[in-house]
């Protein structure tokens, strides 16, 4: 589904402390708790990099596609694009994370940052451009070229305490892509709510990949 680069390889090399990959959901904005999670990723530990979900402008994408029945090219481009727009909505609600645009920027980053995905990179990357992958796999993806120690999802849903990955997808938790991805990673999974994430001072549960 994808590649790892000599390029990726070598920045991944560079980055010698602890990283997390945090994965903020879209939905976080709409529930309002996205500020309290952008707040509470400040106070774990090592090196951490936010990574937005589309929001309500990837939901605009979808509707758009349904009404005027573009391709899914399109569509994945455009979500990209909802995923930098959220990454600025991030930066200005916390200005203190910079913008991370690229993961040749990361050697140099600050220790909690915000991924603005560039297209051009995931484009050279392979990833499928279609809905089976949201910026949950995005995220996979991200983690497993920065040779993260762990990635985190937030969601605003309640999370069972023994779902598998089958069933947080059939329940539309996860995208459908994200178990294929998991399976190769060489990191931790955790999938949370937004509540159990901004009480870091509580053990956060792992996820075994199936």
């Amino acid at each position: 589904m994808f590649r790892q680069g000599s390029r990726l390889v070598a920045i991944a090399a560079a980055v010698s402390r602890v990283l997390t990959v945090i994965k903020l959901g879209g939905s976080l904005l709409k529930n309002g708790t996205l500020p309290a999670c952008l707040h509470a990723a400040a106070h774990y530990p090592g090196q951490i990099v936010l990574v937005p979900g589309g929001g309500v402008f990837a939901d605009q994408v979808r509707s758009s596609q349904k009404q005027w029945h573009f391709d899914d090219l399109t569509a994945h481009r455009m979500a990209i694009l909802a995923m930098q727009q959220m990454a600025l909505l991030c930066h200005g609600i916390h200005s203190a994370f910079p913008l991370l645009h690229g993961l040749r920027d990361l050697h140099a980053a600050a220790r909690i940052t915000i991924w603005s995905p560039e297209l051009k990179e995931l484009n050279d990357s392979t990833i499928a451009a279609s809905w089976d992958i949201t910026s949950d796999s995005l995220a996979v993806w991200l983690a497993e070229q920065l040779s993260a120690t762990k990635l985190i999802l937030v969601k605003s849903c309640d999370i069972q305490t023994h779902a598998t990955l089958t069933d947080l997808q059939q329940q539309g938790i996860i995208d459908a892509g994200f178990s294929n991805l998991i399976q190769s990673a060489h990191f931790s999974l955790s999938i949370v709510n937004q509540a159990l994430f901004c009480r870091c001072h509580v053990q956060i549960p792992q996820v075994a990949p199936e």
